[in-house]
């Protein structure tokens, strides 16, 4: 397996291709900033999956309201109940694959992601050069309680599957689409992070990790792996293991 990190700064002139690339979004509770997000991604050319995934605030509507000014470019799904960020993930993945994917890249809906830097994940794949792509976030630039929980995830990564990355928790990932049905990916919640990591392992794919930049709010502070979302994650981890 190959992997090499590369800076987003390298990519700045690359072309944004929107050609065959499906954006899956899983959305709960995310009223303050979906619409804005799929708005941009659609409007640069990409095709949206939207998955609300049993939101009860106005996600739903709003993303309604997104797909009446761009029809052809997003895709709404909906549980009707909070199933987790890995069982929306896997739902909308699923669905880029029956319209055709040729890549298919998740994005946070929460707004801590660069829009730009769909493109720089994507690049590696259209290259050649590898069959998942991991955006990799600097751990220096991250909130103190935030980075030792996320470095504490690379490490039990690295533990218990043995593959090292530098961003083992990051939501900004890119796979060709061939690979997506090799994944068995069964975690519902936030440990499916660490699960893509075991299946890109298992299944020998080429990995590579670009640098990405992240933007921080209190929206997006707020989110994502913190140290008790940490230990859940670590606890299934060892299950899987005794397993």
């Amino acid at each position: 397996m190959n992997k090499n990190i590369i800076s987003s700064k390298n990519s700045d002139d690359a072309v944004e291709d929107t050609v065959g690339v499906f954006i899956v979004v899983p959305a709960f509770n995310e009223e303050k900033t979906v619409g804005s997000i799929v708005e941009e991604l659609a409007k640069r050319g990409y095709k949206i999956v939207i998955v609300d995934d049993g939101s009860v605030d106005r996600t739903y509507e709003i993303v309604k309201g997104s797909k009446s000014k761009y029809p052809d470019n997003v895709f709404i799904l909906h549980h009707p109940v909070n199933r987790g960020l890995g069982a929306a993930l896997k739902t909308g993945m699923i669905f880029s694959l029956l319209k055709g994917a040729d890549y298919v890249v998740t994005f946070d809906a929460d707004g801590q992601h660069a829009f730009e830097d769909v493109k720089n994940v994507c690049l590696p794949l259209k290259l050649g050069n590898a069959q998942v792509v991991i955006g990799a976030r600097p751990f220096e630039d991250m909130p103190t309680t935030k980075r030792f929980a996320n470095n504490m995830m690379n490490f039990m990564t690295f533990f218990f599957y043995k593959i090292k990355v530098k961003d083992s928790q990051s939501g900004l990932r890119a796979f060709k689409s061939e690979v997506i049905p090799k994944l068995n990916i069964l975690s519902r919640g936030y440990g499916v992070s660490s699960e893509f990591i075991k299946e890109i392992h298992k299944n020998h794919l080429e990995l590579e990790e670009v640098t990405i930049k992240t933007i921080y709010t209190d929206e997006t502070q707020n989110k994502g792996t913190n140290i008790f979302v940490g230990m859940k994650i670590l606890f299934k981890m060892i299950i899987d293991v005794l397993k």
